[in-house]
Protein backbone atom coordinates (compact mmCIF):
# COMPACT_ATOMS: atom_id res chain seq x y z
CA UNK A 1 0.00 0.00 0.00
CA UNK A 2 1.33 3.49 -0.91
CA UNK A 3 2.36 5.76 1.93
CA UNK A 4 -0.36 8.18 3.01
CA UNK A 5 -0.44 11.44 4.93
CA UNK A 6 -1.31 11.91 8.58
CA UNK A 7 -3.11 15.12 9.53
CA UNK A 8 -3.53 16.62 12.98
CA UNK A 9 -5.16 19.97 13.75
CA UNK A 10 -3.47 22.60 15.93
CA UNK A 11 -6.41 23.86 17.98
CA UNK A 12 -5.15 25.78 21.02
CA UNK A 13 -5.16 28.55 20.18
CA UNK A 14 -7.59 27.77 17.39
CA UNK A 15 -5.24 29.69 15.09
CA UNK A 16 -1.62 30.65 15.66
CA UNK A 17 -2.09 33.72 13.47
CA UNK A 18 -2.48 36.84 15.60
CA UNK A 19 -4.99 38.39 13.21
CA UNK A 20 -7.24 35.32 12.97
CA UNK A 21 -9.91 36.58 15.35
CA UNK A 22 -10.30 39.82 13.35
CA UNK A 23 -10.69 38.24 9.92
CA UNK A 24 -14.10 38.97 8.29
CA UNK A 25 -16.59 36.22 9.14
CA UNK A 26 -14.42 34.64 11.83
CA UNK A 27 -15.56 33.82 15.37
CA UNK A 28 -13.71 36.29 17.64
CA UNK A 29 -14.46 34.13 20.72
CA UNK A 30 -13.48 30.81 19.11
CA UNK A 31 -10.79 30.03 21.71
CA UNK A 32 -13.25 30.13 24.58
CA UNK A 33 -16.60 29.05 23.18
CA UNK A 34 -17.39 25.38 23.74
CA UNK A 35 -20.13 25.25 21.11
CA UNK A 36 -17.73 26.52 18.45
CA UNK A 37 -14.96 24.13 19.50
CA UNK A 38 -17.35 21.18 19.55
CA UNK A 39 -18.37 21.98 15.98
CA UNK A 40 -14.71 22.26 14.94
CA UNK A 41 -13.71 18.85 16.29
CA UNK A 42 -16.78 17.17 14.83
CA UNK A 43 -15.94 18.58 11.38
CA UNK A 44 -12.35 17.36 11.79
CA UNK A 45 -13.55 13.89 12.76
CA UNK A 46 -15.91 13.82 9.78
CA UNK A 47 -12.86 14.62 7.60
CA UNK A 48 -10.97 11.71 9.29
CA UNK A 49 -8.19 13.78 10.90
CA UNK A 50 -5.84 11.77 13.10
CA UNK A 51 -5.98 14.10 16.10
CA UNK A 52 -7.10 17.38 17.64
CA UNK A 53 -4.00 18.92 19.24
CA UNK A 54 -4.07 21.38 22.16
CA UNK A 55 -0.98 23.29 23.14
CA UNK A 56 -1.00 24.90 26.58
CA UNK A 57 0.25 28.06 28.26
CA UNK A 58 0.90 28.32 31.99
CA UNK A 59 0.96 32.12 31.90
CA UNK A 60 -0.46 34.86 29.72
CA UNK A 61 2.00 35.45 26.91
CA UNK A 62 5.08 37.38 28.00
CA UNK A 63 4.41 40.60 26.08
CA UNK A 64 3.66 44.24 26.97
CA UNK A 65 0.09 45.00 27.97
CA UNK A 66 -0.50 47.16 24.86
CA UNK A 67 0.15 44.07 22.77
CA UNK A 68 -1.50 41.64 25.14
CA UNK A 69 -4.85 43.40 24.84
CA UNK A 70 -4.82 42.52 21.13
CA UNK A 71 -4.13 38.80 21.66
CA UNK A 72 -6.88 36.20 21.26
CA UNK A 73 -4.87 33.70 23.34
CA UNK A 74 -5.34 35.42 26.71
CA UNK A 75 -8.30 33.21 27.60
CA UNK A 76 -8.46 29.53 26.59
CA UNK A 77 -9.79 26.37 28.18
CA UNK A 78 -7.56 24.16 30.33
CA UNK A 79 -6.76 21.24 28.00
CA UNK A 80 -7.80 18.22 30.08
CA UNK A 81 -11.14 19.71 31.05
CA UNK A 82 -11.93 20.53 27.44
CA UNK A 83 -10.66 17.26 25.93
CA UNK A 84 -12.63 15.20 28.45
CA UNK A 85 -15.77 17.06 27.39
CA UNK A 86 -14.93 16.64 23.69
CA UNK A 87 -14.33 12.91 24.19
CA UNK A 88 -18.04 12.52 24.88
CA UNK A 89 -19.10 14.16 21.59
CA UNK A 90 -16.63 12.32 19.33
CA UNK A 91 -15.77 8.66 18.69
CA UNK A 92 -12.55 8.27 16.70
CA UNK A 93 -10.42 11.41 16.48
CA UNK A 94 -7.34 11.52 18.73
CA UNK A 95 -7.13 13.95 21.66
CA UNK A 96 -3.66 15.42 22.23
CA UNK A 97 -2.72 17.78 25.05
CA UNK A 98 0.40 19.49 26.32
CA UNK A 99 1.60 18.87 29.87
CA UNK A 100 4.77 20.48 31.21
CA UNK A 101 7.56 18.42 32.74
CA UNK A 102 8.96 21.56 34.36
CA UNK A 103 5.91 22.80 36.24
CA UNK A 104 3.95 19.62 36.91
CA UNK A 105 4.53 16.33 38.71
CA UNK A 106 4.74 12.89 37.07
CA UNK A 107 1.96 11.37 39.15
CA UNK A 108 -0.47 14.14 38.16
CA UNK A 109 0.40 13.82 34.47
CA UNK A 110 0.19 10.01 34.51
CA UNK A 111 -3.25 10.08 36.17
CA UNK A 112 -4.70 12.72 33.86
CA UNK A 113 -3.59 11.06 30.64
CA UNK A 114 -4.56 7.57 31.82
CA UNK A 115 -8.00 8.93 32.71
CA UNK A 116 -8.39 10.66 29.35
CA UNK A 117 -7.31 7.51 27.51
CA UNK A 118 -9.95 5.44 29.34
CA UNK A 119 -12.68 8.08 28.94
CA UNK A 120 -12.00 8.32 25.19
CA UNK A 121 -11.51 4.56 24.65
CA UNK A 122 -7.89 4.92 23.59
CA UNK A 123 -7.50 8.31 21.92
CA UNK A 124 -5.16 10.27 24.22
CA UNK A 125 -1.73 11.70 23.40
CA UNK A 126 0.76 13.51 25.65
CA UNK A 127 2.73 16.40 24.20
CA UNK A 128 5.85 16.59 26.37
CA UNK A 129 7.14 20.15 26.78
CA UNK A 130 9.73 21.76 29.05
CA UNK A 131 7.98 25.20 28.90
CA UNK A 132 10.05 28.05 27.46
CA UNK A 133 7.96 31.01 28.72
CA UNK A 134 9.90 32.52 31.67
CA UNK A 135 6.72 34.09 33.07
CA UNK A 136 5.43 30.60 33.83
CA UNK A 137 8.10 30.18 36.50
CA UNK A 138 6.65 33.04 38.53
CA UNK A 139 3.28 31.29 38.58
CA UNK A 140 4.86 28.27 40.27
CA UNK A 141 6.85 29.83 43.10
CA UNK A 142 10.09 30.55 41.22
CA UNK A 143 11.75 33.93 40.73
CA UNK A 144 13.85 32.72 37.77
CA UNK A 145 13.16 30.21 35.02
CA UNK A 146 14.77 26.78 35.27
CA UNK A 147 17.94 26.55 33.14
CA UNK A 148 17.49 25.09 29.64
CA UNK A 149 19.70 22.01 30.12
CA UNK A 150 18.19 21.25 33.50
CA UNK A 151 14.68 21.37 32.02
CA UNK A 152 15.61 18.71 29.46
CA UNK A 153 17.32 16.50 32.05
CA UNK A 154 14.17 16.59 34.18
CA UNK A 155 12.02 15.89 31.10
CA UNK A 156 13.93 12.69 30.28
CA UNK A 157 13.53 11.33 33.80
CA UNK A 158 9.93 12.56 33.93
CA UNK A 159 9.13 10.45 30.85
CA UNK A 160 10.59 7.34 32.50
CA UNK A 161 8.49 7.89 35.62
CA UNK A 162 5.21 8.56 33.80
CA UNK A 163 5.53 5.56 31.48
CA UNK A 164 6.57 3.43 34.45
CA UNK A 165 3.45 4.53 36.32
CA UNK A 166 1.26 3.65 33.32
CA UNK A 167 2.68 0.12 33.60
CA UNK A 168 1.72 -0.19 37.28
CA UNK A 169 -0.83 -2.92 36.52
CA UNK A 170 -0.83 -5.80 34.07
CA UNK A 171 -3.58 -5.54 31.46
CA UNK A 172 -5.44 -8.43 33.10
CA UNK A 173 -4.84 -7.40 36.73
CA UNK A 174 -8.46 -6.46 37.45
CA UNK A 175 -10.36 -9.74 37.72
CA UNK A 176 -13.36 -8.31 39.62
CA UNK A 177 -14.51 -11.71 40.85
CA UNK A 178 -17.76 -11.04 42.68
CA UNK A 179 -18.01 -14.63 43.94
CA UNK A 180 -14.62 -14.70 45.67
CA UNK A 181 -14.55 -11.01 46.53
CA UNK A 182 -11.17 -10.50 44.83
CA UNK A 183 -11.11 -7.27 42.82
CA UNK A 184 -7.57 -7.45 41.45
CA UNK A 185 -4.58 -9.78 41.43
CA UNK A 186 -1.89 -8.34 43.74
CA UNK A 187 0.81 -10.25 41.84
CA UNK A 188 -0.02 -8.12 38.82
CA UNK A 189 0.61 -4.76 40.50
CA UNK A 190 4.06 -3.14 40.32
CA UNK A 191 5.33 -0.53 42.80
CA UNK A 192 7.65 1.76 40.84
CA UNK A 193 9.61 3.14 43.81
CA UNK A 194 11.56 5.56 41.62
CA UNK A 195 14.38 7.54 43.22
CA UNK A 196 16.34 9.55 40.68
CA UNK A 197 18.40 12.71 40.38
CA UNK A 198 15.37 14.93 39.73
CA UNK A 199 12.37 12.94 40.95
CA UNK A 200 11.20 10.61 43.68
CA UNK A 201 7.91 8.79 43.07
CA UNK A 202 6.69 5.67 44.83
CA UNK A 203 3.63 4.53 42.88
CA UNK A 204 1.76 2.52 41.84
CA UNK A 205 -0.65 4.62 39.80
CA UNK A 206 -4.21 4.31 41.08
CA UNK A 207 -5.67 3.81 37.59
CA UNK A 208 -5.71 0.71 35.39
CA UNK A 209 -3.26 0.58 32.49
CA UNK A 210 -4.41 2.88 29.66
CA UNK A 211 -6.38 1.43 26.75
CA UNK A 212 -3.45 2.12 24.39
CA UNK A 213 -0.93 0.77 26.89
CA UNK A 214 0.51 4.27 26.89
CA UNK A 215 -1.08 7.37 25.38
CA UNK A 216 0.82 8.41 22.24
CA UNK A 217 3.98 10.40 23.07
CA UNK A 218 4.25 13.73 21.24
CA UNK A 219 7.26 16.05 21.30
CA UNK A 220 8.77 19.06 19.63
CA UNK A 221 12.02 18.04 18.00
CA UNK A 222 14.07 20.92 16.57
CA UNK A 223 16.73 21.87 19.12
CA UNK A 224 19.59 19.43 19.63
CA UNK A 225 18.29 18.14 22.99
CA UNK A 226 14.78 18.09 21.51
CA UNK A 227 15.90 15.92 18.58
CA UNK A 228 17.70 13.53 20.89
CA UNK A 229 14.75 13.23 23.26
CA UNK A 230 12.41 12.70 20.31
CA UNK A 231 14.60 9.93 18.88
CA UNK A 232 14.64 8.20 22.26
CA UNK A 233 11.01 8.56 23.26
CA UNK A 234 8.64 10.30 20.80
CA UNK A 235 6.04 8.64 18.59
CA UNK A 236 4.81 11.83 16.98
CA UNK A 237 6.95 14.94 16.44
CA UNK A 238 5.52 18.45 16.12
CA UNK A 239 8.03 20.80 14.48
CA UNK A 240 8.32 23.93 12.35
CA UNK A 241 10.98 23.65 9.62
CA UNK A 242 11.07 26.72 7.38
CA UNK A 243 11.10 24.91 4.02
CA UNK A 244 11.37 21.54 2.25
CA UNK A 245 15.16 21.36 2.43
CA UNK A 246 15.27 22.08 6.16
CA UNK A 247 12.46 19.59 6.75
CA UNK A 248 14.31 16.81 4.89
CA UNK A 249 17.41 17.33 7.02
CA UNK A 250 15.41 17.38 10.26
CA UNK A 251 13.42 14.28 9.25
CA UNK A 252 16.55 12.31 8.33
CA UNK A 253 18.43 13.42 11.44
CA UNK A 254 15.76 12.35 13.93
CA UNK A 255 15.00 9.06 12.17
CA UNK A 256 18.69 8.06 11.86
CA UNK A 257 19.16 8.40 15.63
CA UNK A 258 16.39 5.96 16.50
CA UNK A 259 18.07 2.56 15.85
CA UNK A 260 20.71 3.36 18.49
CA UNK A 261 17.87 3.21 21.03
CA UNK A 262 16.46 -0.01 19.60
CA UNK A 263 13.61 1.83 17.90
CA UNK A 264 12.05 1.36 14.48
CA UNK A 265 12.01 4.70 12.57
CA UNK A 266 8.57 3.77 11.21
CA UNK A 267 7.25 4.05 14.77
CA UNK A 268 7.70 7.83 14.80
CA UNK A 269 5.63 10.23 12.68
CA UNK A 270 7.00 13.71 11.96
CA UNK A 271 4.26 16.29 11.31
CA UNK A 272 5.48 19.86 10.67
CA UNK A 273 3.09 22.71 11.42
CA UNK A 274 1.73 24.35 8.27
CA UNK A 275 -0.61 27.32 7.88
CA UNK A 276 -3.02 26.51 5.04
CA UNK A 277 -4.77 29.29 3.13
CA UNK A 278 -7.01 28.17 0.25
CA UNK A 279 -8.45 30.13 -2.64
CA UNK A 280 -10.05 29.42 -6.00
CA UNK A 281 -6.76 30.64 -7.51
CA UNK A 282 -3.27 31.05 -6.10
CA UNK A 283 -3.67 34.82 -6.44
CA UNK A 284 -6.90 34.77 -4.41
CA UNK A 285 -5.23 32.69 -1.69
CA UNK A 286 -2.31 35.15 -1.54
CA UNK A 287 -4.77 38.03 -1.24
CA UNK A 288 -6.44 36.27 1.70
CA UNK A 289 -3.05 35.85 3.38
CA UNK A 290 -2.20 39.51 2.78
CA UNK A 291 -5.55 40.58 4.24
CA UNK A 292 -4.94 38.39 7.27
CA UNK A 293 -1.45 39.79 7.86
CA UNK A 294 -2.75 43.35 7.54
CA UNK A 295 -4.93 42.81 10.62
CA UNK A 296 -1.89 42.48 12.92
CA UNK A 297 -1.14 45.66 14.89
CA UNK A 298 2.55 46.66 15.24
CA UNK A 299 2.29 46.43 19.04
CA UNK A 300 1.46 42.74 18.68
CA UNK A 301 4.02 42.29 15.94
CA UNK A 302 6.97 43.59 17.96
CA UNK A 303 5.80 41.69 21.04
CA UNK A 304 5.66 38.44 19.06
CA UNK A 305 9.18 39.07 17.80
CA UNK A 306 10.32 39.65 21.39
CA UNK A 307 8.92 36.26 22.39
CA UNK A 308 10.67 34.54 19.48
CA UNK A 309 13.98 36.19 20.34
CA UNK A 310 13.63 35.75 24.11
CA UNK A 311 14.65 39.41 24.30
CA UNK A 312 12.73 42.71 24.41
CA UNK A 313 12.78 44.09 20.85
CA UNK A 314 10.60 47.15 21.52
CA UNK A 315 13.64 49.44 21.75
CA UNK A 316 15.13 48.40 18.41
CA UNK A 317 15.03 50.83 15.49
CA UNK A 318 12.18 49.40 13.42
CA UNK A 319 13.73 50.42 10.10
CA UNK A 320 17.20 49.01 10.70
CA UNK A 321 18.51 45.43 10.50
CA UNK A 322 18.14 43.21 13.54
CA UNK A 323 20.98 43.98 15.99
CA UNK A 324 23.07 41.36 17.79
CA UNK A 325 20.87 39.40 20.22
CA UNK A 326 22.41 38.11 23.48
CA UNK A 327 21.94 34.51 24.61
CA UNK A 328 18.96 34.00 26.91
CA UNK A 329 17.36 31.15 28.86
CA UNK A 330 14.34 31.07 26.53
CA UNK A 331 13.84 28.77 23.53
CA UNK A 332 17.07 28.60 21.54
CA UNK A 333 15.35 27.18 18.48
CA UNK A 334 12.94 30.12 18.17
CA UNK A 335 15.75 32.67 18.56
CA UNK A 336 17.95 30.98 15.98
CA UNK A 337 15.12 30.82 13.44
CA UNK A 338 14.28 34.51 13.82
CA UNK A 339 17.92 35.59 13.45
CA UNK A 340 18.40 33.33 10.42
CA UNK A 341 15.20 34.60 8.74
CA UNK A 342 16.29 38.23 9.22
CA UNK A 343 19.73 37.51 7.77
CA UNK A 344 18.60 35.37 4.83
CA UNK A 345 15.86 37.75 3.66
CA UNK A 346 17.66 40.93 4.79
CA UNK A 347 14.63 42.06 6.77
CA UNK A 348 14.39 45.18 8.90
CA UNK A 349 13.11 44.86 12.46
CA UNK A 350 9.71 46.13 11.27
CA UNK A 351 9.51 43.58 8.45
CA UNK A 352 10.62 40.75 10.72
CA UNK A 353 8.11 41.79 13.39
CA UNK A 354 5.26 41.87 10.88
CA UNK A 355 6.15 38.34 9.83
CA UNK A 356 6.22 37.11 13.43
CA UNK A 357 3.18 39.14 14.43
CA UNK A 358 1.09 37.16 11.98
CA UNK A 359 2.54 33.71 11.43
CA UNK A 360 6.20 33.20 10.55
CA UNK A 361 6.18 29.45 10.02
CA UNK A 362 5.68 27.17 7.05
CA UNK A 363 2.64 28.09 4.96
CA UNK A 364 0.90 26.50 1.98
CA UNK A 365 -1.03 29.23 0.17
CA UNK A 366 -2.88 28.25 -3.01
CA UNK A 367 -5.64 26.10 -4.46
CA UNK A 368 -6.59 22.65 -3.15
CA UNK A 369 -4.72 21.18 -6.11
CA UNK A 370 -1.51 23.20 -5.68
CA UNK A 371 -1.41 22.55 -1.93
CA UNK A 372 -1.99 18.83 -2.48
CA UNK A 373 0.95 18.91 -4.94
CA UNK A 374 3.18 20.43 -2.24
CA UNK A 375 2.06 17.98 0.43
CA UNK A 376 2.63 15.05 -1.91
CA UNK A 377 6.16 16.28 -2.62
CA UNK A 378 6.94 16.55 1.10
CA UNK A 379 5.69 13.01 1.66
CA UNK A 380 7.50 11.46 -1.31
CA UNK A 381 10.79 13.26 -0.57
CA UNK A 382 10.74 12.13 3.08
CA UNK A 383 10.41 15.60 4.53
CA UNK A 384 7.40 14.65 6.65
CA UNK A 385 4.82 11.96 7.40
CA UNK A 386 2.03 14.51 7.20
CA UNK A 387 1.23 17.87 8.73
CA UNK A 388 -0.08 19.62 11.81
CA UNK A 389 -2.59 21.96 10.19
CA UNK A 390 -2.74 25.56 11.39
CA UNK A 391 -5.94 27.30 10.33
CA UNK A 392 -5.73 30.96 9.25
CA UNK A 393 -9.18 31.83 10.64
CA UNK A 394 -12.27 29.93 11.77
CA UNK A 395 -14.70 28.61 10.78
CA UNK A 396 -14.03 29.29 7.08
CA UNK A 397 -10.36 28.30 7.10
CA UNK A 398 -11.21 24.97 8.72
CA UNK A 399 -14.08 24.40 6.29
CA UNK A 400 -11.76 25.09 3.35
CA UNK A 401 -9.38 22.38 4.54
CA UNK A 402 -11.97 19.75 5.44
CA UNK A 403 -14.33 20.33 2.51
CA UNK A 404 -11.88 21.23 -0.28
CA UNK A 405 -8.33 20.06 0.48
CA UNK A 406 -9.11 16.74 2.17
CA UNK A 407 -11.30 15.49 -0.73
CA UNK A 408 -8.47 16.32 -3.15
CA UNK A 409 -5.98 14.38 -1.01
CA UNK A 410 -8.43 11.46 -0.84
CA UNK A 411 -8.91 11.54 -4.63
CA UNK A 412 -5.14 11.10 -5.02
CA UNK A 413 -5.02 8.26 -2.50
CA UNK A 414 -2.91 10.37 -0.13
CA UNK A 415 -5.35 10.40 2.80
CA UNK A 416 -7.77 7.91 4.30
CA UNK A 417 -11.44 7.78 3.36
CA UNK A 418 -12.34 6.34 6.74
CA UNK A 419 -10.74 5.34 10.03
CA UNK A 420 -9.50 1.75 10.04
CA UNK A 421 -9.40 1.46 13.82
CA UNK A 422 -10.67 3.14 16.96
CA UNK A 423 -7.53 4.21 18.85
CA UNK A 424 -5.06 6.96 18.02
CA UNK A 425 -2.27 4.37 17.81
CA UNK A 426 -4.25 2.56 15.14
CA UNK A 427 -4.76 5.80 13.19
CA UNK A 428 -1.00 6.48 13.25
CA UNK A 429 0.10 2.88 12.63
CA UNK A 430 1.89 2.67 15.98
CA UNK A 431 2.31 -0.52 18.04
CA UNK A 432 0.84 -0.86 21.51
CA UNK A 433 3.83 -0.80 23.92
CA UNK A 434 4.51 -3.88 25.98
CA UNK A 435 4.28 -3.58 29.75
CA UNK A 436 7.78 -3.14 31.15
CA UNK A 437 6.97 -5.21 34.26
CA UNK A 438 4.51 -7.84 33.06
CA UNK A 439 5.09 -9.96 29.94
Amino acid sequence: MAKSLHLTAFMRPVSLHTGAWRYPGSYPDANFNFDHIRSFIQKLEEAKFDAFFMADHLAVLNMPIDALVRSHTVTSFEPFTLLSALASVTEKIGLAATASTTFDEPYHVARRFASLDHISNGRAAWNIVTTSNPDSARNFGLDEHVEHGERYARAREFYEVVTGLWDSFADDAFIRDQQSGIFFDAAKMHVLDHKGKELSVCGPLNIARPVQGWPVIVQAGQSEPGRQLAAETAELVFCSPRDLAAAKMLYADIKRRMPAFGRNPEHLKILPAALIVIGDTVEEAKAKRAKLDSLVHYDSAIASLSIALGHDASGFDPDQPLPEIPETNASKTGRAQAVRLAQEEKLTVRQLAQRYGGYAGLAFVGTPQSIADEMEAWLSEEASDGFTVVFPYLPQGLDDVTQRLVPELQRRGLFRNDYEGTTLREHLGLPRPANAFFA
